[in-house]
């Protein structure tokens, strides 16, 4: 009878000791915020991350009550920013607004990735969509996606396409494009958009997958040419451009993506604040207009939509990596 009396008592004391520590972590959490936040964007001042961090910056602080401050940790694709929110105190004092990139195809194509994102971050909010356009140097004389097939075909190898580098979604997707329409074309990484744009105008590329914010500008001067979007279904901002669906490749998808998250082991209660806060900007009209203007479709999911995301497009480009035989750096 006394073991039973003292596996209860243990059991008892047990059950005590979680209260207590559960009631330590609302009260924690009810303090929070208590200073000002900062949201880490792994990519330069000016790029598309940074510019729709800025977008929902100011609205979050206001309904938070305290200040948002940005702060651009460029390097490394985003892997370098990333592993630095990855690696932060979890007490929702440091957030992480980034792409897919480092999240998605950074652990599949890198040797020594400083932070596993699947363990080390919690999904907190899918922000925005934006599909990527093909573009092409007017000089190749194509007015359609069928047209372009038929002349990198005839080409034979000597095409050439930019990307903004090993991984990226510009690569990958022209990757999971050539492999579908059973293309020869080389690739050529470089820095980042606007290289990749100076390398069709001089003739050194003649393609490439850019996000729309980058490719518009230039295509309505008519330096560029804009064959479709990687949507499957035609986007708002772009409501004239032809999807790949609809020009013979039903199925096909590449989209570009932007999401919130937090370091791993933030509480949930806190989570569960930013991201009620975060959906209700993101779908606010004022939000939803700015990033139209921008080319991107407001989403604001829960963190469970994130994490599915995260974890279908893992599965969905390993297969393109394998297939095109991608080398992890």
């Amino acid at each position: 009878m006394s073991s039973v009396v003292s596996s209860r008592r243990r059991l008892l004391g047990a059950a005590a000791a979680s209260t207590l520590l559960l009631a330590g972590a609302g009260v924690r959490a009810q303090a929070w915020p208590a200073r000002p936040i900062k949201l880490v964007v792994p990519f330069p001042p000016g790029s598309s991350p940074d510019l729709i961090a800025r977008l929902i910056a100011e609205p979050l602080g206001a309904s938070l009550g305290q200040n948002i401050v940005i702060d651009n940790k460029p390097g490394a694709g985003g892997n370098l920013g990333t592993g630095v929110v990855a690696k932060a105190e979890p007490d929702g004092y440091t957030l992480l607004f980034t792409i897919q990139g480092p999240l998605v195809t950074a652990p599949l194509l890198s040797k020594s990735l400083p932070y596993d994102p699947a363990k080390e971050l919690a999904p907190v909010t899918l922000v925005a969509t934006s599909p990527n356009v093909l573009v092409v140097d007017p000089k190749l004389g194509v007015d359609s996606l069928a047209e372009f097939v038929r002349v990198a075909k005839e080409s034979k190898g000597r095409l050439n396409y930019g990307s903004v580098g090993n991984g990226s979604a510009s690569h990958l997707a022209m990757e999971s494009f050539k492999s579908r329409a059973g293309l020869d074309i080389a690739h050529i990484p470089y820095q980042g958009f606007p290289q990749v744009v100076n390398a069709i105008l001089a003739g050194q590329v003649q393609a490439g997958f850019m996000v729309p914010g980058i490719a518009m500008g230039q295509v309505r001067a008519g330096k560029l040419k804009a064959l479709g979007v990687t949507t499957l279904g035609r986007v708002a901002s772009l409501p004239e451009m032809h999807t790949f669906a609809e020009q013979g490749y039903p199925g096909f998808e590449a989209i570009s993506w932007q999401a919130v998250l937090a370091p791993a082991r933030t509480p949930a209660p806190i989570i569960t604040r930013l991201n009620q806060e975060l959906v209700r900007i993101i779908r606010s009209d004022a939000l939803r207009s700015a990033m139209l203007n921008q080319y991107f479709s407001a989403a604001g999911t829960a963190p469970e939509a994130l994490a599915s995301l995260m974890k279908s497009e893992r599965e969905a480009w390993s297969k393109v990596i394998k297939a095109a035989g991608v080398k992890p750096e």
